[in-house]
């Protein structure tokens, strides 16, 4: 039996699955008390049935995608070291960013020392302004980490309560602006990442639950779930990857859809051509800017059925903030869900309370509760409306997308928006009609993110950097480095070491047979040359088991290729 559980900013969906059958759902409000909600999801779920006989269990949380669409985390300062080359002026972050000398090239040696007086300024700098998380980055640190240990070194020694993130630990892949938003970010999250992971553990032991535990990552493939090895940025978008992978598993298989998952606290928009989720060829982009984390091409929109509805002057507006539960179910401000439950579009909350939320926004303009629940309804319809059409934009120029075109014979768009999510009922069919498309609300729709997790192919990833000037290799993940025995050491050598070691890793979480396919993520080879010799060569492989789903889950039930 498997088990998929979507933490949400609003609520916390949970499935069990028994052989492709839903054997049970639930929903239950997410709390600040993360493991109360996850214990009660659980015992819902769980009801008769004994812990032994969970084998996995994967979860998806939208809390980091919250935290960054949101801006709700404390600031953290960046002290770079990037060496010559661009103008300092390139690098822009919205946050304090300092400058320090010291430089290594694009194999790792040292070519300009780091400076006492230029650390400790940076520090102190970063102290008078109120800094208590840092993010320490170098311009080739994956290559060589020693410049960045040495800085986060000093300011642990002179702040022990500071929260240090180094670039190395959270990106392995060259390009150094990437690598400081993703450093920058996964600063940012990672304390609430590490509350979330321990909250966790904490709710599976409480409950005797032993299986192997995941979380999905914003690509759609998984990672155990550690606080200690975790990387938290790489979870930015797992909800909205649960949510597509939920709409894969619930429609036929090779159909092609646009995914709208309407939440409480955000509005997730994906892709699924031919049956598969459209993956992104760049980063997962933040605030317009890119990272390095590999992600499917999906959009977070910060609104949802929880979203503060205000009126301000003549105007009313629809913010991107969530303040709690909606009016009707004894929230503090009125939202776009009051709205659903005047117009009849939802069961959710009380009536009545839902007319006065209405009401307060409407009265003072002489505007009935009806029109008034029209309006914002019609107004968050308009938003989401504006950002598919805004990202369908970036998905046509995706490789895949153009691929599928070439395919159809013919340039068009998917003619299919599937609604999953608790508030989809109420909007989606005016969704799809604006865009021109057929509105579908598969069954579990309202527990779509659940599904998505309990049905994701567990994957394991392997990092190999091999040097064969200087001999020697090293696994990032099993933090190994070892002698390259074979002379001359090729490019199909590389990979077939890369190989071996991920069925290692396999072997020892027991996914032998996940091994059997294999994809390659990055292929990158650097060649040196001396005196115009080719003395040796460098080689970035990572190679990982392939992301996707189980199966389909049929309406009779049971999985279905």
């Amino acid at each position: 039996m498997y088990i998929g559980i979507d933490v949400g900013g609003t609520s916390t969906n949970a499935v069990l699955l028994d052989d492709g059958l839903v054997k049970a759902s639930a929903t239950v409000p997410s709390r600040d008390d993360i493991i109360t909600s996850l214990m009660e999801a659980l015992d819902r779920i769980m009801k008769g049935v004994p812990a032994e006989l969970i084998e996995r269990v994967v979860f998806s949380t939208t809390l980091i995608t919250n935290l960054i669409a949101e801006k709700k985390y404390d600031p953290v300062g960046i002290i770079l070291i990037p060496g010559p080359g661009l103008s300092h002026v390139h690098y822009q972050y919205n946050t304090d960013t300092l400058f320090i000398s010291g430089a290594m090239d694009y194999r790792g040696r040292e070519i300009m020392p780091l400076r006492d007086q230029e650390i400790a300024n940076a520090i102190s700098c970063l102290s008078t302004k109120g800094y208590k998380k840092v993010a320490v980055v170098g311009k080739f640190s994956s290559r060589n980490n020693k410049h960045e240990k040495e800085v986060a070194s000093r300011i642990k020694s002179l702040h022990p309560d500071w929260h240090v993130e180094m670039g190395h630990q959270v990106a392995g892949q060259l390009n150094f602006p990437r690598r400081v938003v993703s450093t920058m970010l996964a600063c940012a999250t990672r304390d609430k990442y590490s509350f979330f992971v321990e909250s966790v553990q904490a709710a599976l032991n409480r409950r005797g639950v032993e299986g192997l535990v995941y979380i999905l990552k914003a690509d759609g493939g998984t990672m155990p779930l550690s606080k200690v090895t975790g990387v938290p940025i790489e979870t930015i978008f797992s909800g909205p990857a649960a949510s597509t992978l939920g709409v894969q598993a619930l429609i036929p298989p090779g159909e092609t859809a646009v995914v709208v998952d309407i939440g409480g606290t955000t509005t997730d928009l994906a892709l699924i051509l031919s049956g598969q989720p459209l993956l992104s060829s760049r980063g997962a982009p933040v605030y317009d800017q890119l990272t390095q984390v590999r992600a499917l091409a999906v959009k977070s929109v910060a609104v949802g059925g929880d979203s503060i509805v205000e009126r301000v002057g003549k105007e009313i507006l629809v913010y991107s903030e969530r303040l709690g539960a909606p009016f009707c179910l004894g929230g503090p401000m009125p939202t776009p869900t009051d709205a659903l439950r005047v117009l009849g579009l939802t069961r959710l909350g009380n009536a009545k309370k839902a007319l006065e939320a209405m009401d307060m926004l409407g009265q003072p303009l002489g505007m009935s509760h009806s029109e008034v629940a029209q309006r914002i309804i019609n107004m968050v319809i308009d938003l989401v409306v504006q950002e598919i059409e805004a990202i369908f934009k970036q998905w046509e120029q995706e490789p895949a997308y153009r691929v599928w075109e070439v395919l159809q014979k013919r340039k068009e768009r998917p003619n299919m928006v599937v609604g999953v999510g608790g508030a989809a009922s109420g909007f989606i069919t005016q969704i799809a009609a604006k865009i021109g498309a057929n509105p579908v609300i598969p069954p579990y729709a309202q527990v779509a993110n659940a599904i998505g997790a309990a049905v994701a192919v567990p994957t394991l990833q392997v990092n190999l950097r091999a040097d064969t000037e200087q001999g020697y290799y090293t696994i990032e993940q099993e933090g190994y480095q070892g002698k390259i025995e074979k002379d001359p050491f090729t490019e199909e050598d590389a990979l077939l070491l890369a190989g071996e070691w991920l069925k290692k890793r396999a072997e020892k979480y027991g996914l032998n047979q996940a091994v059997e396919k294999k994809e390659f993520t990055r292929r990158d080879v650097f060649t040196m040359v001396r005196n115009w010799i080719t003395t040796g060569r460098i080689y970035d492989i990572s190679v990982q088991t392939p992301r996707g789903i189980i199966g389909h889950i049929g309406a009779r039930g049971g999985f279905s290729d």
